[in-house]
């Protein structure tokens, strides 16, 4: 596998690895791209519109680029979304340049054709990810069985300034999208009339049972609480 993927990225191996690649070619500095943990072939570029993941493929010769909001640490899942790939090192260095560099979303993809900016990634360019989030999780299908949870969580005015997402069947809620460490809760439901909600990173935390009438006023005190 070693000698496939050396043949496959050579112009990789030449550098020292892929961290050293990109760093050479698009000259970032230090502490603004490091590999991914776990160990693995991917690196990790810090921008202010997400952490830009690179990962290359170990069937053919293709970088992989997708967006990652952390989770509260590498060992919770985060939100991430593919937005394209390509074989060329020195066009994905550009591309992961000018995200970096905050180019409009709309001259990404007229210059980098590979890219595939999607709706979430418009959202997130005017400043509205989190009500664009809220909407794909109460229109899509495969989230049916968390539909009622999500209507009543969006119905509260605070709530639905959290960023949701579905982590195993639970709905997590966290306040600060672009912060793995922000303040974040997890909310099971049970039956309809009970709930589970568990504080995400909070040394100790464990489920507690919530009944209905309290849920919300328990999420509103969770997440707001310093």
């Amino acid at each position: 596998m070693e000698t496939h993927w050396r043949d496959l990225y050579p112009d990789v191996t030449a550098a020292g690895g892929l961290v050293p690649a990109i760093k050479e070619a698009a000259k970032l500095s230090e502490g603004e791209i490091w590999p991914a943990p776990p160990a693995t072939d991917a690196v990790i570029v810090e921008t202010a519109r997400g952490l830009l993941s690179v990962d290359p493929a170990t069937e053919e010769r293709l970088f992989r680029v997708r967006v990652h909001i952390p989770g509260f640490t590498w060992d919770i899942p985060g939100f991430t979304w593919g937005i394209g790939s390509t074989d060329d090192l020195g066009s994905l260095v550009e591309a992961v340049a000018a995200w970096r560099e905050g180019v409009p979303f709309d001259k990404l993809a007229v210059r980098f054709t590979f890219l595939e900016l999607d709706e979430f990634a418009g959202a997130l360019e005017r400043g509205e990810p989190t009500s664009a989030q809220w909407a794909d999780l109460l229109s899509s299908e495969f989230h049916r069985r968390q539909w009622n949870l999500l209507r009543r969580l969006h119905a509260d005015e605070v709530l639905r300034d959290m960023f949701p997402t579905i982590s195993h069947s639970a709905v997590r809620l966290r306040v600060d999208l672009f912060d793995g460490a922000s303040r974040q809760a997890l909310v099971h439901e049970l039956d309809g009339e009970r709930y589970e909600v568990v504080r995400v990173g909070v040394p100790g935390a464990d489920w507690v049972e919530v009944p209905t009438d309290e849920l919300i006023a328990y999420l509103r005190a969770a997440l707001n609480d310093r």
